[in-house]
């Protein structure tokens, strides 16, 4: 067998073309963990949007609720409820329940004063009071702070 300056890298009477092992087992490796990645942060996205979707039925269920009860004084109540439910779901809820309660609050700005006339400030005021109202449920506080007397217990 010639000997070239290769040869020390491979055992005595194998193929002199085969990689070592450490180099085979490196890649092997290298290839688990970067698969273990991929899954992993996959899973965890599944789980967000898995989250977000049961938030938004959540705020969905919340509103429907509002919408039925038709009791005076009790949107904030709705507001703060949908939100800590989402919330309670995960990231993904928290993350739905703010962008349904943002993108509710600004529609509102520009479609109260088109179909209800209020161009004074008690729309802004309205507005910021459920954002506050959104807020609250979002970091977990109780949404029965908002809870005017006499709504029905179904709610």
């Amino acid at each position: 067998m010639a000997q070239n300056k290769y040869s020390h890298l491979s055992a005595a009477g194998t193929d002199q073309c085969s990689p070592p092992l450490g180099i085979s087992t490196m890649k092997l490796f290298t290839g688990l963990i970067l698969c273990s990645l991929v899954l992993g942060v996959h899973s965890q996205w599944m789980s967000f949007f898995g989250e977000a979707y049961e938030g938004a039925k959540d705020m969905w269920r919340a509103y429907s609720d509002m919408r039925e009860a038709n009791y005076k004084g009790a949107d904030k109540y709705f507001h703060a409820r949908g939100n800590y439910d989402a919330a309670q779901r995960g990231p993904g809820g928290a993350w739905a329940a703010k962008v349904i309660s943002d993108a509710r609050e600004n529609i509102q700005r520009f479609t109260d004063p088109l179909f209800k006339g209020t161009t004074s400030g008690q729309g802004q005021e309205d507005s910021r009071a459920d954002q506050d109202a959104n807020e609250w449920g979002r970091s977990g506080k109780d949404p029965n702070h908002f809870r005017p007397a006499g709504l029905p217990d179904k709610y």
